[in-house]
């Protein structure tokens, strides 16, 4: 194994890991009966600020969710099942699969979806490597204003992948830069990402930009939110190629992490090279409507290191969760939703701005997520307000070298303009002291 490997000892297979993150000892306390366990457990989770008033954003939203949600993903027949091999046994995950994918489907406004991938970021770096297994290509652009967590991700999933990687910086605008786009933009590009909003909220048609990438014969990969699509131009009327995004706001609470969802959808020409779990629409031999497992090459259907993916779940429970969510709002509901929570955001953005030394980071239209440039380090702001118990938003110089007086705030339809109000008060406060 070791000269397969290419190494000499076992120790190398830790180089990776920081010799200060290395311990020769490790010191394990001795062992808790379980009530001393439950004990001690309860104690550190009573450290936990559960009741501050949430303003974060970044890719994942405090948004309301319907008791009905927790009632009918808690049923025994949803909870406990697991992988629907044998489809005259699972024909109710097997719907609620189908009726995810064509929720996704009809939100994004692409032809095909799968039944589900992990998280925003990993169904990120399925979309990049389902491009380029398209284009026969390994170089990859990816903007600036995607969000710093999946850039991470991605440079993690893709270091020891044959895989380009190039970052284009934002414009002063602070959205895509089409000229330096024109700059990179060539015949050994594969694909191009994009967010939409972007990581600081911003707006952007890119159905121009997306017209160049397809000039080089690159795909366009979006990575959007879903609530802003129930008033903004969806991936599909501007032509992207791959569609995918974090489904944690419909219908899943915010969870230190996750478990959270990861949806993808894409155009039908591309579906043979999309990875995960598809569910398709059948009849049996009497006529009859049924659902099944189609388009199969998974890792564990003999495609070893030929599968489109080493995908080993969909997180069907989390799928299920959005679409019994998207359900209960219903299209009107759905419009709705998102139609507070740029109601909440445009009240908040004239209140901040009335704040002396408080200024737009960026002049660009939003959905429910805005930048600003607080005249103090946004990081101090915020520890001062969580002591207020307020959880102000997020400060972007902890990803943005040059940012750290910038501050990202969100705003959904659980917040009061009360609330807003009170943000306002003690941020003026704050930047007085």
């Amino acid at each position: 194994m070791f000269q397969t490997l290419g190494i000499a000892d076992f120790d190398e297979l830790f180089a990776a890991i920081p010799d200060h993150l290395r311990s020769e000892e490790f010191d394990v306390p001795d062992g808790l009966s379980e009530m001393e366990m439950m004990q001690r457990v309860r104690k550190i989770a009573s450290k936990n600020s559960t009741d501050l008033v949430n303003f974060c954003g970044a890719g994942f939203y405090d948004h309301y969710i319907p008791a009905a949600v927790d009632a009918l993903s808690s049923r025994g027949e949803f909870y406990t099942a697991y992988t629907p091999y044998q489809p005259e046994a699972s024909q109710g995950t097997l719907q609620a699969a189908f009726e995810y994918q064509t929720a996704i489907c009809r939100l994004t406004d692409m032809e095909v979806a799968n039944a589900s991938l992990f998280d925003g970021g990993t169904a990120l770096f399925e979309g990049i490597m389902m491009a380029l297994r398209q284009t026969r290509r390994n170089k990859v652009l990816v903007d600036e204003g995607v969000s710093p967590i999946y850039r991470k991700m991605l440079r993690c999933y893709t270091q020891n992948l044959s895989v380009e990687y190039a970052e284009v910086p934002i414009s002063g605008s602070g959205i895509a830069d089409r000229k330096a786009y024109e700059a990179e933009l060539d015949g050994s590009v594969g694909a191009v990402v994009l967010q939409n909003p972007n990581f600081f909220g911003c707006l952007d048609n890119l159905s121009e930009l997306i017209e160049k990438i397809h000039e080089v014969k690159a795909l366009a990969i979006l990575s959007v939110y879903p609530m802003a699509l129930s008033h903004i131009e969806t991936p599909g009327a501007m032509g992207a190629d791959i569609v995918t995004g974090e489904g944690q706001s419909l219908g899943l609470p915010l969870n230190f992490g996750g478990p959270y969802l990861g949806f993808m959808a894409t155009k039908k020409k591309y579906v043979r090279k999309m990875p995960g779990r598809i569910v398709g629409e059948t009849q049996d031999a009497q006529g009859r409507r049924g659902y099944v497992l189609t388009l199969q090459a998974r890792e564990q259907h003999i495609r070893r290191e030929k599968a489109t993916s080493n995908i080993c779940s969909n997180v069907q429970l989390c799928a299920l969760r959005a679409v019994i969510y998207l359900s209960l709002v219903g299209r009107e509901g759905f419009l709705d939703v998102g139609r507070q929570c740029m109601d909440r955001a445009s009240y908040a953005w004239h209140k901040l701005m009335a704040i002396d030394g408080v200024e737009p980071a960026f002049n660009r239209r939003f959905f429910n997520e805005f930048a600003i440039r607080l005249p103090k380090d946004a990081t101090e702001v915020v520890s001062a307000l969580v002591d207020q118990g307020i959880a102000a938003g997020f400060p972007v110089g902890r990803y943005f070298q040059g940012m750290e007086n910038i501050l990202l705030l969100s705003f959904t339809e659980k917040r009061t303009k009360e609330e807003i109000d009170i943000l306002v008060a003690k941020l003026e406060s704050v930047l007085g002291a």
